[in-house]
């Protein structure tokens, strides 16, 4: 209850000053992308949620409302912009004009997912860098800080003039896979562009590399795997990379894998974006256990058996934490 200031009378003396602490206080505001995830984030770090309100009216129009006070406050707003994604973003363009308006001391745009970092390049004739335009209408609004992990271009931090914390799935991913011991495991890139980070897993592993040669032909998303450089027979595989949509790049390296004489096949992504029939096609394919985060949390369909949700919560709370506590985070995006 909001603390009442009672009127001075003509005999009273001065007026008693009332001062609530809240300058810098942390705060966490969960948008609708990611309230599950929101709430583990303020859960590992002691705090409530700041209350809010994200209505899409039937015309299509998105309204946010701050519900609490956060005047002075540090705000950290947990938004992923994926599926709906033009939506999502918006979303927190609006929760960030919301707080600044609401006199908000500093807000950091949390984005577990940043699916348009993919457009971060003019490979064609007369196409947007639309990471580039995403950059600046974020800090047009008012952000101060973006927050995010496994940026499928890590070089569109130099989009932006305001601080980026890129931080990696890789370190709760790997903490999983060494808790079940498998033996003879080799990590595998399913494509030169992910090797550097197929090198860093299988550092982190203690395992040795192989990689996998793909083409796109077009932008259907179909795959066609030539060759998987190094060895893998009599081995177990294990998959990596930054995302998935149809689960067709996994799927048709994991059938190259098995040709190649590798016995169990396991995968693991940091961002499970799944389309339609994705989980599907998953969960009837030679990968025996697939490993993804929470950084997406909606599905269109039921995740398969052989799916595994490993959370992000705690090392994107130890962030908030030391971007907070102005210490060094730089041992948590170390690549």
């Amino acid at each position: 209850m909001a603390t009442r200031i009672p009127p001075r009378s003509p005999q009273s003396g001065p007026r008693p000053q009332i001062f609530q602490p809240t300058s810098g206080e942390l705060a966490i505001l969960p948008g609708s992308g990611n309230p599950l995830l929101a709430q583990a984030i303020a859960n590992e770090l002691g705090v409530s949620v700041v209350p809010g309100k994200a209505h899409t009216f039937s015309e299509g129009n998105v309204f946010v409302k701050v519900s609490e006070n956060v005047r002075g406050r540090d705000v950290y707003v947990i938004q992923g912009v994926h599926k709906p994604v033009n939506d999502n973003f918006m979303e927190l363009l609006f929760w960030i004009d919301a707080l600044k308006r609401a006199s908000a001391e500093s807000i950091t745009a949390v984005i577990p997912f940043f699916s348009y970092a993919q457009g971060d390049k003019k490979d064609e004739p007369r196409v947007s860098i639309r990471a580039r335009v995403c950059a600046d209408a974020l800090e047009a609004a008012g952000c101060d800080r973006v927050l995010t992990m496994d940026l499928h271009s890590p070089q569109i931090q130099g989009f932006f003039s305001i601080p980026v914390d890129h931080l990696y799935g890789r370190a709760v991913i790997c903490e999983h896979i060494r808790k079940l011991e498998i033996p003879d495991l080799v990590v595998c890139s399913p494509d030169v562009g992910f090797a550097k980070d197929a090198v860093e897993f299988g550092h982190d592993l203690n395992a040795p590399v192989v990689i996998g040669s793909k083409v796109r032909t077009d932008h259907t998303e179909t795959v066609e795997v030539h060759e998987v450089i190094g060895d893998v027979k009599g081995k177990n595989a294990f998959l990596v990379d930054d995302f998935t949509i149809t689960g067709r790049t996994l799927i048709c390296m994991a059938d190259a894998l098995f040709e190649r004489g590798a016995k169990d096949i396991y995968a693991a992504v940091t961002h499970p974006v799944f389309s339609q029939g994705a989980a599907q096609r998953i969960g009837e394919s030679r990968i025996k256990k697939m490993f993804i985060t929470d950084t997406i949390e909606t599905f269109q369909e039921p995740l398969p058996d052989n799916v595994e949700i490993v959370t992000v919560a705690p090392i994107f709370a130890e962030a908030i934490r030391s971007i907070h506590e102005r210490t060094s985070v730089s041992m948590l995006f170390q690549q």
